[in-house]
């Protein structure tokens, strides 16, 4: 374990960390970051509480509450535990996350395999236009099949047969919800329906644009509005100060027509 670490960004699926990456680098300008990973072992049930159960293990020796963060299903095993274990959580950032938190791509996937006779390959294709917009064909292909991947590593129980849903409700510590406003995943009425639940610290944001991954295509709007929710919780180690752009190999290209 990193000895200490400012911020616990968690990580549901090894194969869709790659989109975290942005976000993690700017970020770690300014915070120590660590990246706590869900690697279910081989015939192993994977599962959301089998991964509360980890985190919380990888915590025991920690001494002090951390700031949580996570995207999609990596938000939602982060909303979990903060509901779970408040007192080891300073504050819970969440990405893509709607009020409810089951609610992710693979839900969409799912719902789209029991309305539409379309092959996997195709609904998948489908799903890689919608979530990255635009892309040349040779990285579409990489982008299905890392989707493809998703589905068997994510702890998600959402099945063809039944899609399945998480408590709903807020959370004891300060909370930053974060969307955007192209999301074909969670909507701005999900996005919204958090404020039920918002207290006086609480905060919602918006990305204009970016589609699901926004974090990726946009990691220094969205970091700069993290570190400005944790700087209005006097974190003391989050520095004014702006970082120099990443170069991010795939592009968004403001594509609308699939959000």
């Amino acid at each position: 374990m990193i000895n200490s670490f400012d911020v616990l960004w968690l990580t549901a699926s090894p194969s869709l960390k790659y989109f975290d990456q942005p976000l993690l680098k700017f970020l770690s300008k300014s915070l120590q970051v660590a990246q706590w990973e869900y690697h279910p072992a081989p015939d192993e049930a994977s599962s959301i509480d089998k991964a509360v159960c980890l985190i919380d293990e990888f915590l025991q020796s920690y001494s002090r509450p951390v700031h949580l963060a996570g995207h999609s299903t990596g938000g939602a095993i982060a909303l979990m535990f903060a509901r779970r274990f408040p007192q080891k959580i300073k504050s819970l950032t969440l990405l893509s996350v709607g009020s409810q938190p089951a609610i992710n791509w693979q839900a969409h996937y799912y719902v789209q395999r029991q309305m539409f006779f379309l092959s996997r390959e195709r609904i998948l294709a489908n799903n890689g236009r919608s979530l990255f917009g635009y892309q040349p064909p040779h990285k579409m292909k990489k982008l299905v099949a890392t989707l493809d991947r998703d589905l068997q590593e994510s702890p998600c129980s959402h099945s063809p047969f039944k899609i399945t849903s998480l408590p709903k409700g807020g959370v004891y510590m300060p909370l930053m919800v974060c969307g955007c406003k192209t999301d074909p995943v969670i909507s701005p009425s999900l996005l919204h329906d958090w404020s039920n639940w918002f207290k006086p610290e609480d905060r919602l944001w918006e990305c204009p644009r970016g589609l699901h991954f926004f974090h990726y295509f946009y990691p220094q709007n969205v970091g700069q509005q993290m570190l400005n929710f944790w700087q209005s919780l006097n974190l003391p180690s989050v520095p004014e100060k702006q970082s120099q752009s990443l170069e991010i190999p795939i592009s968004e290209h403001n594509s609308q027509a699939f959000a």
